[in-house]
């Protein structure tokens, strides 16, 4: 007897850790753009499990690579190399421009607890003594839920009833070059950790002078600079890594979620002039890297690398804003439309300040799935690859839920 939704969310709360608050749907699969739940209802994806399914469901490409590697080996341990993790490796130190080594792991915020242990290991090798070893990162940022990384991310709501936090973070204001400059002046500072484009915080872009101002900071102060390309990587701000649109070199880069475009993993790249900071036995991890992850993501990595997808990017990236903007002009409902790539966020009027949620609702009940960045902003993350005629039936849907969000 099949399982019926309301049956299944009672299930979801009576066994899961009440840490999130799903809506009301169960999926059950996907299809490219589109997905359906329990109920048979279609949906317009418009979120891409928060930017990670970034070919979309049920990619063949990735159900090949994924099925043949099912066959062979699931997983080794790091005691023992397999193939699949090292040409993974491979293909992205050659793609990245910087990086020489590179770590996996199996999530963002893992990869970031990689970077920020790293920062010190290098800055201890110099001789630093532990307070002159501080991170900084800057206010709206998300680099995850561990406890280094959620103390790295500058918003007091993730901070709150976790202290005490670990030391050794500052915070400063982002695209705000002056700031940050004040904030190294001490020369305690050892590493910088930055997003190129803000996801959990509003969407927001740094600017070209910023990330490059922060470049030549760390060159001036010998500190590491770090990119958390965890949502902004991988293609999805139209070039592979988004630190290439910027002309900014970092020394390292943290990757995941598009990397295995749904299947869990994640990446710490390291250029040369911390590459050798971790020795034998100085991090670790049991699944990183195993080879059915790393297979997945070397499928992945071809797609996303393909000049075909990344011209699609930009293409269904300015049909996006342009619908956005018409929307705004019918509804006068945005205050501002930003990001790069398909990687948009649609910031409410004042006077809607608060309703992102209400909307994301409303679109649920025509048939699209969305996202927020804060109780602000919608924020619009879809497959990378999306066609034509799936953008223009999820925005169809769109119009809808915000008519009759209006009231009109």
């Amino acid at each position: 007897m099949t399982a019926s939704t309301e049956s299944l969310f009672a299930l979801s709360e009576r066994y899961y850790l009440p840490v999130y608050r799903p809506r009301r749907i169960v999926l059950d699969h996907g299809k490219g753009a589109r997905v359906w739940d329990r109920d048979g209802r279609e949906y317009v994806d418009f979120g891409a499990g928060i930017a990670v399914n970034a070919l979309g469901h049920a990619h063949p490409a990735l159900i090949a690579a994924l099925t043949e590697q099912a066959g062979k080996l699931w997983h080794t341990s790091n005691v023992f190399v397999s193939e699949p993790p090292l040409r993974l490796a491979e293909t992205l130190v050659q793609a990245s421009g910087f990086a020489e080594r590179v770590f996996f792991c199996n999530s963002g915020a893992e990869a970031n607890e990689a970077a920020i242990k790293l920062a010190r290991k290098w800055a201890t090798a110099q001789g630093r003594a532990p307070e002159r070893r501080a991170i900084l990162s800057f206010r709206g940022s998300f680099h995850g839920r561990t406890l280094a990384a959620v103390t790295a991310t500058a918003q007091p709501k993730y901070h709150e009833g976790f202290e005490p936090l670990p030391p050794g973070f500052r915070y400063s204001d982002f695209n705000d070059l002056a700031a940050a400059e004040a904030a190294m002046a001490g020369g305690d500072v050892c590493a910088v950790l930055v997003e190129p484009v803000q996801g959990e915080g509003g969407v927001t872009p740094a600017t070209q002078e910023f990330l490059q101002g922060l470049r030549a900071l760390c060159d001036r102060h010998d500190a590491l600079l770090i990119l958390d390309e965890i949502q902004c990587g991988m293609g999805r701000t139209g070039r592979l890594f988004a630190c290439h649109g910027y002309e900014v070199v970092p020394d390292v880069v943290t990757l995941a979620k598009a990397l295995g475009s749904g299947f869990p993993i994640g990446a710490m790249l390291v250029g040369a002039r911390a590459g050798e900071s971790m020795q034998f036995g100085a991090h670790g991890t049991t699944f990183g890297g195993n080879p059915l992850a790393a297979a997945v993501a070397g499928a992945a990595l071809r797609e996303l690398s393909s000049p075909a997808l990344l011209a699609n990017v930009e293409r269904q990236s300015a049909a996006l804003r342009a619908a956005l903007s018409a929307l705004d002009a019918e509804f006068s409902l945005f205050s501002d439309i930003r990001g790069r790539g398909l990687m948009l966020g649609a910031e409410l009027r004042p006077e809607h300040a608060g309703k992102a949620g209400e909307i994301l609702d409303r679109c649920i009940d025509h048939g699209l799935l969305l996202l927020q960045a804060g109780p602000d902003v919608l924020r619009f993350v879809p497959a990378l690859n999306i066609a034509d005629a799936d953008l223009a039936e999820g925005l169809a849907r769109l119009r809808t839920a915000l008519a009759g969000f209006l009231g009109r």
